[in-house]
């Protein structure tokens, strides 16, 4: 390639990042329906404004530990889009087992059966939507490998 190819394909690689968060799962998700479900099926442990449980840092009896918060003081907003379908589909226990994690006792139950996929997604669109912008574009670059303006 000449200087001036190679110009070119940079231009247009640039280009790429911005197109890539397009296909973010997130996108266009129900919130409402989100809200309505986190009430019904997560606010019991991880508190109905998503403040999680009390030293959810800290092993309970047996290890478990407690239910973080889902807000911007929690790490679900440190953790891809993938990883947490897997953590509420398949469960704490099983996600972290099928990513070769050891030695960490989940208390999170599996949803996988009790809500869709497109349930699942509203959820976490919604936790997603209470957060800082900074918080917001972390986790996307987390699930998508780019930054998001």
């Amino acid at each position: 390639m000449n200087r001036a190819q190679l110009t070119f394909a940079a231009a247009v690689l640039s280009l790429v990042p911005a197109a890539l968060p397009a296909g973010d799962r997130f996108e266009g998700r129900d919130l409402d329906n989100g809200a309505r479900l986190y009430a019904q099926t997560c606010a019991v442990c991880h508190g109905a404004d998503l403040e999680g449980q009390a030293d959810w840092r800290s092993p309970g009896p047996g290890g478990v530990l407690p239910a973080p918060p889902h807000d911007e003081t929690g790490h679900t907003w440190h953790h891809d889009t993938q990883l947490l379908l897997d953590y509420t589909q398949m469960g704490g226990q099983a996600a972290l087992a099928a990513r070769g994690v050891t030695g960490v006792t989940s208390g999170m139950p599996a949803f996988g059966e009790v809500l869709s996929t497109e349930d699942i997604l509203d959820v976490l669109a919604f936790i997603r939507s209470t957060w800082p912008a900074e918080a917001q574009q972390v986790q996307a670059q987390r699930t998508h490998g780019v930054a998001i303006e």
